[in-house]
């Protein structure tokens, strides 16, 4: 019986890989700064500031959290950082790969996020099944490379201690599978190695959504004129149709739509978000789809909570959501207001005021 060959899989597997890794840091060029830059809406050096004050020193918020970042942040080294895994993933996707690049990729990556999850499952399929759907091209190159391949101990040896790693970190998440009260999306290490993953059981006809409004009255009365913000990626305008953004990620949009599920109290960096608004900061508002104040910062912002659902086809007004109005999210808002105030003092974020 011929011994399976794997060759295709390993082709297949390193260029999703590198796609994935190419889109992940396209995201953080694209998005750090104003999410989690000096001046964005929660600076990493303040999160690695609160890491280091809980376990007593820099050391031991390292062990726990291992990143990067503890040797220097900054905007600019976010910047370099993401820049240098952009081009290492698009070499990967081309075929340019060795230990080093992948070792230093995940590195890179472990510092942002690590939620690879689709790409390792085609290490199921063999060539045997993999040659009938690729490109004969591609099949021939890798019939070649297998025909001239000579194993070496050294990575014989480095295999097995891959094999025996993955056995014993895979303990802790074979018992959470196993157990009454599962935990869904965890790691069970400090390297996020051996992760348990679960996606959404079942997709909901309606989701909540907030809505963010701004006005340039100078007060609040019932003739107030609120004008919406766009996002590029969750629903907003009923008539707008729904985007198709896969695999590329806007990670304000999601969190937002998290926020929804409670209370600002329970995401007090949405406070933030409504003080760069009333700002008008520009690093913010290039995550949104477009500014309805592009002349001068509103004097108001609030935020109204609704219920969206997919609206008949053929709607006769051209829309593609129905939405219902359930409360107010956030009251009005302006920089004056000393709640308002005292509560961005008390995070640290009392600043760019213009």
């Amino acid at each position: 019986m011929k011994p399976r060959s794997y060759w295709l899989t390993r082709f297949l597997i390193l260029r999703l890989l590198g796609l994935v890794y190419c889109m992940a840091f396209l995201c953080l060029v694209n998005q750090a700064l104003p999410l989690i830059g000096e001046e964005g809406l929660l600076p990493a050096g303040a999160f690695l500031g609160r890491v280091e004050a809980h376990y007593g020193s820099g050391l031991q918020g390292f062990l726990q959290l291992p990143s990067i970042f503890w040797l220097h942040l900054s905007d600019g080294f976010l910047l370099v950082m993401g820049w240098a895994g952009l081009a290492l993933s698009i070499a990967l996707l081309f075929g340019f790969a060795n230990a080093i690049s992948l070792a230093v990729l995940w590195a890179v990556y472990l510092s942002f996020l690590n939620w690879l999850t689709i790409v390792p499952a085609l290490a199921c399929f063999d060539d045997s099944l993999l040659r009938r759907v690729l490109p004969r091209r591609l099949v021939l190159r890798a019939e070649r490379a297998a025909s001239e391949a000579r194993p070496s101990r050294p990575q014989l040896v480095a295999a097995w201690c891959l094999v025996a790693m993955v056995v014993v970190l895979s303990y802790e998440p074979v018992l959470n599978l196993l157990s009454e009260r599962q935990v869904m999306n965890t790691s069970f290490n400090r390297l996020h190695l051996v992760n348990t993953y679960g996606a959404f059981g079942s997709v909901g006809r309606e989701r909540n959504e907030i809505v963010f409004e701004g006005t340039s009255d100078a007060e609040i009365t019932g003739r107030t004129q609120w004008r919406e913000y766009e996002f590029k990626c969750k629903p907003g305008d009923p008539k707008r149709r729904p985007p198709l953004v896969s695999p590329y990620h806007h990670r304000l949009d999601w969190q937002i739509w998290f926020a929804a599920m409670s209370s600002f109290q329970e995401h007090p960096w949405t406070l933030h978000f409504v003080w760069k608004l009333l700002q008008n900061d520009r690093g913010t508002l290039g995550l949104l789809a477009g500014n309805p104040f592009p002349d001068e910062p509103p004097r108001f912002i609030r935020a109204q909570l609704y219920r969206y659902e997919f609206a008949p086809l053929g709607d006769p007004d051209g829309a593609w959501w129905k939405r219902t109005w359930i409360g107010e999210w956030l009251p009005p808002l302006s920089a004056e207001h000393p709640g308002f105030r005292r509560a961005m003092a008390l995070n640290g974020w009392l600043s760019g005021e213009r």
